[in-house]
């Protein structure tokens, strides 16, 4: 199926979910990662309308930015080694894995303008996963305080890999109580009003739970790779 097909049909799961919990499908922003897809294929993205690509690696961000420039919003949505941050930081928007205090001082130190960040939150608590832990999050958000090129606009998390609902429910209400727990202090550099959340197979449950980023590669763009 072409890109243009696959987000007709996501479109659609989107507007389905909204309307179930009375929500505006307009607050829901797609980023589609093109990590397993080629550069055509991303601009096959681009032409249906998509306007935010997210990579999860320095090298294929970079080997995109080099082909489509500046015509997509960018976003990193995988692990970010400190020293890799000098080669992708003035061409992402967004950073959606911000998880240590080594990272954040290299944003810090390398951004020439005010980074869009998620902290990364393992909410699953599964060994495997990157991420803070819940009770982790607010003491660090604290700690970025007097960080002027930060800017901590969300939460990001990812869920087990299951098709048991209730187990995904609880990892993104968990999220999104987290969120809220942030707002509530008015920490001037972190108004924490977005929540990434929810993947190709499981963005509409994210969706009724309070996502407003989803990230979508096999259900949208496809996997060639």
């Amino acid at each position: 199926m072409t890109v243009r097909d696959n987000l007709a049909i996501i479109r659609e799961n989107i507007e389905a979910a909204c309307q179930r919990v009375g929500r505006d499908p307009a607050d829901i922003r797609i980023v589609a990662v093109t990590k397993y897809v080629s550069v055509e294929r991303a601009k096959e993205a681009l032409e249906a309308g998509i306007t935010d690509l997210g990579e999860n690696r320095d090298d294929g961000l970079l080997q995109k930015y080099e082909a489509l420039g500046n015509e997509p919003t960018w976003h990193f949505i995988g692990t970010l080694q400190s020293r890799k941050v000098k080669h992708i930081i003035d061409k992402v928007d967004y950073i959606h894995s911000l998880d240590r205090m080594s990272l954040a001082k290299e944003i810090e130190k390398r951004a020439t303008k005010r980074m869009k960040c998620f902290v990364q939150v393992n909410v699953s608590g599964e060994a495997t996963k990157h991420g803070l832990a819940k009770e982790e999050v607010i003491p660090f958000i604290e700690q970025l305080r007097d960080f002027s090129r930060i800017e901590v606009i969300g939460l990001m998390t990812m869920a087990p890999y299951t098709d048991d609902e209730s187990v995904l429910r609880s990892c993104f209400r968990q999220l999104k109580l987290l969120q809220e727990n942030v707002q509530a202090l008015h920490i001037p550099n972190a108004p924490c009003t977005e929540l990434s959340m929810g993947m190709s197979n499981d963005y509409v449950i994210a969706i009724e739970e309070g996502a407003t980023f989803i990230r979508l590669g096999t259900s949208l763009v496809g996997k060639e790779c």
